[in-house]
């Protein structure tokens, strides 16, 4: 069965090989990160795996475009089936060497993106009764290394929201509702 699966940070590292992996399986891929030519090798590459790729290029960070995104998604590919939140963004620099601007930047992405895309897409797959949201994270949620304290904050919240006590929501997408 083929599915539809939108991915965000798709341009690059574990997004775009989270892509790859998908398309191995036939599935419909919707491809979300701000680099365009990154999407574009992408896209390239699902469709040389076997799959059907949709390139919407997308600043997480920006709740109404994920939402003009979600509704790209479903009206040129179908129902999402599985989504994956993969955007990610840090500075890696001393804790006094970073702005508030820098800051801001990491929680909007590393963690406002996961919230904009998991609260577009679950209203959907609530009214459906169906579909799967996953959540990567980052190991910083449970170990800092130096010079990365503005991944961390926004690592946190990603890993509570796949604790096994959220986990338990996952039967039916209308209890998490």
């Amino acid at each position: 069965m083929t599915r539809v699966v939108a991915i965000t940070g798709a341009s690059g590292g574990i997004g775009r090989a989270t892509a790859r992996e998908f398309a191995r399986r036939g599935d419909s891929v919707a491809l979300l990160a701000r680099g365009e030519r990154g999407l574009e090798a992408a896209a390239e590459e699902v469709r040389a795996l076997g799959g059907r790729a949709l390139v919407v290029p997308t600043d997480v960070s920006d709740a109404d475009a994920v939402e003009a995104a979600v509704e790209r998604v479903e009206t040129e590919l179908g129902a999402v089936d599985v989504w994956v939140n993969v955007a990610f963004t840090s500075v890696f620099a001393r804790f006094g060497d970073i702005s508030p601007q820098e800051y801001r930047r990491v929680t909007d992405v590393s963690y406002l993106g996961y919230v904009y895309a998991t609260m577009a897409v679950l209203r959907r797959m609530t009214e459906r009764d169906r579909g799967t949201i996953v959540h990567v994270g980052s190991t910083l949620a449970y170990r800092g290394i130096p010079c990365s304290r503005p991944t961390a904050g926004p690592s946190t919240p990603s890993r509570a929201s796949t604790s096994p006590s959220a986990a338990s929501c996952s039967t039916s997408a209308a209890a998490c509702a």
